[in-house]
């Protein structure tokens, strides 16, 4: 007897809602897929931090047990599933197995298979070549997609550099991005030899390097899912960038705004159409499923321009998964599910596309990850709790309820907060404190921070307290600069 056909929304979601196999969000947090295991029958979280002080009923944390000092989420996923807890855990549970990462190497997927698990995404390897910056550019330029006038080449000196600029014809005011890594951190600005001699270290002998005309302009992200049905196309996002308050990374991502109007219309069309086009190529290169495209919005004109490609769930997943699209239809990451499941379907892609772009289906939110900003190293010894918080008249905030739900925030002076930095940590220059989810805008119209925004980072900081290090002990050695794990 064939099997049936997943013909309309309807279906799809009875489909998850009746799922027996067991899929498991493997990752130092469950941020990134906050939510999806209501969606979906037997979805678990794995993870290394115990955001929920033990009371979210699907995510489980096994205990601490010795391991090398972690340079990457794979190093941490990579542990998790030689944890002899979390092996039991999959064991007991039995079914076959279904894996998803924020991100994962060639060696999660070896550990994957002694599990008897399938990976539902495209192959490490696949996934490491498309994350590439410079491959980023070499997609957007078959697909008709434009990155800001650039050029690839290797630099040598800011000798050389000037001259593959003149050459070039981008002139010397410059953003500079190497091929791999996290833009707060892989991301230079260079104006002039001061600047280049700050960086030379990170940019000399990094290999072939994204030189750009620096352009005055606005961060923004779209996430979307390619399938065999075609790309399916989330709402434009702002992104909040640089922010003092937020991260000591320049040019660091430190959070997301969703709303209507958060660009004029036809900058949101574009955007849209743009990345339709963009991940059509990349189903032609292979890659299917999730994915992330960051746009650089020109402030003058409106241009749109490309600026990076995420193969994967990211920070903003969690953004456009609780829009009310998402409510109304499907969250975007159970078309990812969709696709690898092997389930036949058939979309309407192109009505679907329309009908999420529709203002009415997007409600305003905006997130807020808030880290440690300060250059100093002490161990926290008080962290406000994962919970509900309200904000007072005075512009104080306190703690109201426990709850796991970000859409148990029912007005602007409520916020859902995740905490991640855990009593007794090290809280360092950069470490991740948590998240402040609220309704309504953390930015003005001019993408500053607003006053409520302020006061909602204060009040969480304000919260944190912290011991000295002990005289004998010289604080952690950490990776430079510590990995993201969101």
């Amino acid at each position: 007897m064939p099997k049936a056909v997943l013909k309309n929304i309807s279906e799809i979601r009875r489909h998850f809602h009746r799922n027996e196999d067991p899929i498991y969000f493997i990752s130092a947090t469950n941020f990134n897929l906050l939510g999806l295991d209501e969606w979906c029958k037997n979805f678990k979280y794995i993870c290394y931090i115990d955001c929920y002080g033990g009371k979210h009923p699907n995510v489980f944390c096994p205990s601490e047990q010795p391991h090398a000092e972690f340079q990457s989420i794979e190093d941490i996923n990579n542990y998790l599933l030689q944890h002899k807890e979390v092996i039991d855990l999959i064991k007991r549970r039995g079914g076959k197995p279904k894996f998803v990462f924020l991100m994962f190497d060639e060696e999660t997927e070896r550990l994957s298979k002694e599990l008897g698990a399938e990976v539902w995404f495209p192959k490490a390897k696949l996934r490491q070549s498309m994350d590439n910056k410079i491959e980023t550019v070499r997609i957007g330029n078959k697909a008709g997609v434009p990155s800001v006038p650039n050029v690839l080449a290797e630099v040598k000196s800011y000798e050389d550099l000037r001259k593959t600029c003149e050459k070039a014809g981008i002139g010397h005011d410059l953003v500079l991005q190497s091929a791999f890594g996290d833009s707060g951190h892989t991301t230079f600005f260079i104006k002039n030899e001061a600047d280049f001699r700050r960086h030379e270290h990170e940019i000399v002998g990094e290999g072939e390097i994204k030189i750009m005309k620096r352009i005055d302009c606005r961060g923004s992200a779209i996430e979307a899912c390619a399938t065999k049905e075609g790309t399916i196309v989330g709402p434009l996002m702002t992104e909040l960038v640089g922010f003092k308050e937020l991260t000591p990374y320049r040019g660091g991502w430190c959070g997301n705004e969703i709303f209507s109007t958060a660009f004029p219309p036809k900058v949101r069309q574009q955007a849209r159409e743009l990345t339709f086009k963009f991940g059509e190529q990349l189903r032609k290169e292979g890659y299917r499923g999730y994915f992330e495209l960051d746009f650089l919005i020109d402030k003058k004109t409106n241009d749109i321009w490309l600026g990076e490609l995420n193969p994967r769930i990211t920070g903003a997943s969690s953004m456009t998964n609780h829009a009310a699209f998402a409510h109304a239809d499907a969250p975007l990451f159970l078309f990812h599910l969709l696709e690898f499941s092997k389930k036949k379907f058939n979309l309407d892609v192109e009505e679907l596309n329309q009908r999420w772009a529709d203002p009415a289906m997007i409600d305003s939110w905006s997130q807020m990850v808030i880290k440690h900003t300060d250059d100093t190293v002490d161990i926290a010894t008080k962290v406000p709790e994962t919970g509900i918080y309200k904000m007072n008249e005075d512009g104080s905030i306190n703690f109201d309820r426990f709850d796991y739900h970000r859409r148990a925030v029912e007005s602007e002076n409520e916020a859902f907060f995740l905490r991640i930095l855990q009593p007794g940590d090290y809280r360092y220059e950069g470490a991740d404190i948590g998240i402040i989810v609220t309704r309504g805008r953390s930015m003005t119209p001019g993408f500053k921070l607003n006053e409520r925004g302020k006061r909602w980072i204060h009040g969480i900081k304000q919260g944190v307290e912290g011991r000295p290090l002990p005289v004998a002990e010289a604080g952690p050695a950490f990776a430079d600069p510590a990995f993201k794990i969101m």
